[in-house]
């Protein structure tokens, strides 16, 4: 009796005769071999590495893109490299899928290396029959030749890479952004363990991973001029997409879950311009405004309720800004949505104003908050015997929160909450430098079943957000192309919604 053969799930015919390989592997036109021009970032990514470096003098620094995921069964997500691989390399968009670049310590500083997987020959089994990284299924990919030309850095067949990591391990410090691919930190594990570390020495290492993951956050705090420019045209596009929206309201509105129509016209957008959203866009009308992360987005518009929209463009380079605007959807405020849209503008006009080198992260929130809780005692709704400094001691205060839960600020970047591993003294309690981009988002949220508000003030939502880069000598609102005022607002949309 011959023996069980085991079952397969796997559904693909693939035609393995030397015949149909040779037919798949002949008659195409020549490759271009013409090299691509260095890309516009490349002269800009070695001064980010030697930081990188300085800080790590003698250390091999392992920084991967990670790898595809599975998004249902055979189909994957749009990839998306780590940032830290992004920022170090120039690569964005969706480039490049289980890429490693390594920094290589020599005498005076390290060798950048990127290891990937380039482009298969025509006669390969993977040229043809690799639905995850054959030309047939995925495109071209870049050869060794022509990512070097590209990133101006020394490349190498990702199979390279387990050997390269291992070499001299028990005598070169090792680390690896973990996060980043789990499958690189492993290998970069099991070079520590075969190079003689205990436990107790791999456990310690890691805690040394930690570190480089947290420096390479850190060290995106204060943006080149390159990236500047690039938040620049993430806040441009960003700013056409609300217009667009505001154009659309009437069509929204019509449709029925306008919510979800909002965020397609907004995506659209996002996806021409650039990369495409930098996060789930926000699309909340009526009360879903008061659900800070409302990204369900099934509502329906109506005249008479305002639309918060919380959203940003992510460029190619994965930049992204994050932006926000309460519109009324009938193109005019009430009296109650405007008294509280202009008490959160006065707010985020006091933190904006505090945007300054030399003030601190933190005292943005407090110029903000202050006007804020200011406001809510104006209007009664704080507890009997509760003032504004009252509610704005730390520790038996903070009776505003009820309606401003969150903060008015983080930093921005190429993730919406940039630099978000960076330690306290370096983000909460640091000075603000010249460089750094800052979001300003106060808001106000009296949710439809909060009996401590004022009737006419239930289920309505207010928050406006900008991008604020500190300069020199203060800042520039990089989102400032959106009007802020509840009387520009309205010009603004009469205009769009009159042509």
């Amino acid at each position: 009796m011959s023996e069980k053969q085991p079952k397969s799930s796997d559904h693909r015919s693939r035609p393995s005769g030397k015949e149909f390989r040779a037919f798949i592997a002949s008659g195409w036109a020549p490759r271009d071999e013409t090299l691509p021009q260095a890309i516009e970032v490349a002269s800009w990514t070695p001064a980010r590495r030697r930081a990188l470096s300085e800080a790590f003098p003698g250390e091999r620094l392992v920084i991967p893109a990670g790898g595809l995921k599975v998004r249902s069964n055979d189909t994957d997500y749009v990839f998306r490299p780590h940032t830290a691989f992004s920022y170090l390399t120039g690569l964005g968009a969706d480039r490049e899928p289980d890429a490693v670049l390594v920094l290589e310590p020599t005498e005076d500083g390290h060798d950048p290396v990127l290891y990937f997987r380039p482009l298969a020959p025509r006669d390969s089994e993977e040229f043809f029959a690799d639905s995850r990284y054959g030309e047939f299924w995925v495109g071209s990919r870049p050869t060794l030749e022509s990512m070097a030309a590209e990133l101006g850095i020394a490349t190498r067949h990702i199979d390279e890479f387990g050997d390269a990591v291992a070499k001299d391990a028990g005598q070169v410090g090792l680390r690896v952004i973990r996060d980043a691919d789990v499958d690189i930190a492993s290998t970069v594990d099991v070079a520590r363990s075969e190079a003689g570390q205990s436990e107790q020495e791999v456990a310690t290492a890691v805690e040394g991973d930690a570190e480089l993951a947290r420096h390479c956050s850190t060290m995106r705090l204060v943006k080149d001029e390159w990236e500047r420019d690039q938040m620049r045209l993430a806040c441009e596009g960003t700013a056409r997409a609300f217009e667009a929206v505001v154009a659309d309201l009437p069509e929204a509105k019509r449709r029925g879950r306008g919510e979800r129509w909002v965020e397609g016209v907004f995506g659209l957008h996002a996806r021409h311009h650039g990369n495409g959203v930098g996060y789930d866009s926000i699309c909340a009308s009526g009360d879903h405004a008061n659900t800070l992360h409302w990204i369900r987005n099934t509502g329906d518009l109506r005249d008479g309720d305002l639309l918060l929209l919380d959203a940003g463009i992510e460029v190619d380079s994965l930049f992204t800004a994050d932006v926000t605007r309460t519109l009324p959807v009938s193109g005019t405020f009430s009296d109650a949505q405007r008294r509280i849209y202009d008490a959160v503008y006065e707010a985020q006009s006091a933190g904006i104003e505090a945007c300054r080198p030399g003030n601190r992260f933190k005292d943005v929130h407090a110029a903000a908050i202050r006007v804020i809780a200011r406001h809510l005692f104006d209007w009664g709704l704080l507890p009997d015997g509760v003032d504004v400094e009252a509610t704005l001691d730390a520790e038996k205060g903070q009776y505003h929160r009820r309606w401003m839960v969150h903060g008015t600020s983080h930093h921005l970047g190429m993730d919406v909450h940039d630099c978000a591993m960076a330690l306290r003294e370096d983000y909460m309690d640091a000075e603000l430098r010249p460089g750094m981009v800052l979001t300003v988002e106060p808001g106000l949220y009296f949710k439809a079943d909060d009996e401590l508000a004022p009737p006419e003030f239930r289920g309505i939502g207010v928050r406006i957000e900008d991008d604020i880069l500190i300069t020199e000598d203060g800042h520039e609102n990089l989102s400032a192309m959106l009007p802020r005022t509840s009387t520009d607002v309205e010009a603004w949309m009469g205009d769009i919604l009159s042509r």
